[in-house]
């Protein structure tokens, strides 16, 4: 009972959080969760948890694709090296579902890791500016 209660605190509000947030911010809150989703799916795997492998997955392949939908391909090499990127952790995370094998999400894990991490360290007058930029379009 506790733990539902705080799952649905939790979601309702990463929700609310999600509907005010700068697109800065909303990158930032998908990575983690795609993160925490590829933990939920490996635990899933160590305890034979088949449903709770393919609901984590599922909610991981979603994010990645909200991630790869937010891209802005016109920017060049960068953005089209991320869309690559994100469509080899999908393979990855296909091979981690039908092999039960958490090697591939420790990958893809890692990968979005390094992915936020940079995402992290975006220095705030440079979000700022990006920010005034896209107002002004």
């Amino acid at each position: 009972m506790y733990h539902k209660s705080i799952k649905a605190y939790t979601s309702q509000n990463l929700q609310a959080e999600m509907a005010v947030a700068d697109p800065y911010r909303v990158i930032q809150l998908m990575l983690q969760g795609g993160i925490e989703r590829l933990s939920q799916a490996k635990g899933a795997i160590e305890r034979k948890d088949y449903e709770g492998k393919s609901i984590a997955i599922s909610k991981s392949l979603a994010i990645i694709n909200g991630l790869q939908d937010s891209l802005d391909l016109s920017y060049g090499e960068i953005p089209e090296n991320l869309f690559s990127l994100y469509e080899y952790m999908k393979s990855r995370l296909f091979d981690a579902s039908r092999d039960m094998s958490s090697e591939p999400i420790d990958e893809v894990a890692i990968l979005l890791g390094t992915i936020k991490s940079a995402w992290d360290s975006i220095p705030v007058d440079e979000r700022a500016r990006a920010l005034s930029q896209q107002a002004s379009l």
